[in-house]
């Protein structure tokens, strides 16, 4: 797989970060997110592999999806009603809050770790898929200026039921707008790979 690739495909990931937003304050956001470590962890981890770990998950990116779910762009029943009191003061706390947390990591499943490391970190050329490390980092740390979630350490069965919505355009397209597009070109194969490597990543 040739440089150029990965560093296309980084071309393709533009900065979407907006000066506009006021800054979030972690320490009110530890207070504001007492109920979302029902689910996602007292230490922002969750143990649940249907919910995310929010932990070291990007603070922009937290209050972005928390204000689709707040718009209804992302459905979810246990989510939406979660968010539909929140102010975008409210979103940006508690997005600095968690991201200001450490994920604890997951392990891989070793039967699909190879596979979907070769993905993550190459990408495919033949069928246009690029590298995902172009635009979430090749420790799965994301980019927070430009919005793109960190992926290490995150549950597969839910990094597989993203890609899934992705596919099915129940999830809206992310801050690049290139998520669907990349999404419908894996195979469910692809998408299991991925999952579990991205599990184990560190």
């Amino acid at each position: 797989m040739s440089r150029f690739w990965v560093f296309a495909a980084v071309s393709s990931c533009a900065f979407a970060g907006n000066p506009a937003l006021p800054a979030g304050n972690a320490q009110n956001g530890a207070a504001k997110a007492a109920v979302c470590k029902a689910c996602h962890g007292a230490n922002g981890n969750s143990v649940n592999p249907e919910w995310p770990s929010l932990a070291g998950l990007g603070a922009d990116y937290i209050a972005d999806e928390l204000q689709n779910f707040k718009d209804g762009k992302r459905v979810n029943p246990v989510m939406q009603p979660m968010a539909a009191s929140l102010s975008t003061q409210d979103m940006q706390d508690i997005g600095a809050y968690f991201d200001s947390l450490v994920n604890t990591g997951l392990e891989a499943d070793p039967s699909d770790r190879q596979a979907g490391e070769k993905l993550y970190r190459g990408g495919d050329k033949a069928r246009d898929i690029p590298a995902c490390m172009a635009c979430h980092g090749p420790t799965g740390a994301g980019n927070e200026p430009a919005k793109f979630p960190a992926l290490r350490g995150q549950h597969s069965a839910y990094i597989a039921k993203q890609l899934n919505g992705y596919v099915a355009g129940t999830r809206p397209p992310g801050a690049a707008g290139i998520m669907p597009t990349i999404a419908k070109r894996l195979s469910p194969d692809d998408i299991r790979n991925l999952s579990s490597y991205i599990q184990g990543l560190r």
